[in-house]
């Protein structure tokens, strides 16, 4: 099972989303994470790729306007990703 931490910014980032905005993040997360188990690649609704111009970044979409962005951080269980959570909102592009 993959593990994840969120950084503070993500954090602060949560608290302004609403309920209807956390709810579709979840729903895709749990898409991301069964994706992830199955190690397959990402299927295509989830728009899954490396951000330009950040080589350890990636962005996840949640919701037509809705990005989280992530990079991959070092293992707790050998073989299992971590994902560490970076941004989440409508407009976070300016500092991923």
């Amino acid at each position: 099972m993959p593990t994840y931490e969120s950084l503070a910014h993500f954090l602060r980032d949560w608290k302004h989303l609403d309920a209807a905005q956390k709810a579709a993040f979840l729903v895709a997360v749990a898409q991301f994470v069964a994706d992830l188990q199955a190690g397959q690649g990402f299927r295509r609704g989830l728009r899954v790729k490396k951000m330009q111009g950040h080589p350890d970044v990636w962005e996840l979409s949640w919701a037509p306007d809705g990005r989280a962005t992530f990079s991959y951080g070092e293992p707790v269980q050998a073989g299992q990703p971590r994902i560490v959570w970076r941004r989440i909102g409508t407009d976070i592009f300016n500092r991923p």
